[in-house]
């Protein structure tokens, strides 16, 4: 696993984590999906050399943040709801 790659993926994902607890970003707004969409999405990819366990958990947090950031654009008037 490249380490670089690693902590990008961690770092986005706890971003999106504590500005949701901080109040500067709403779970359902398109900032705090596509955040959590991308960190995901590097981590799942980086564990793809064997890493099972890892690349599932990751695989279904990025696969849910997605269909959710599709919901949001889909419904403008919903979405982007930062505080």
């Amino acid at each position: 696993m490249d380490p670089f790659v690693q902590l990008a993926g961690a770092l986005l994902v706890l971003l999106g984590y504590v500005l949701g607890q901080l109040g500067k970003f709403d779970p359902t707004s398109r900032s705090y999906l596509a955040v959590n969409f991308v960190g995901s999405a590097l981590l799942a990819a980086d564990a793809f050399d064997g890493q099972w366990g890892f690349m599932l958990l990751n695989g279904v947090w990025a696969a849910i943040s997605l269909v959710n950031l599709g919901r949001a654009f889909a419904n403008p008037s919903e979405a982007n709801r930062a505080r």
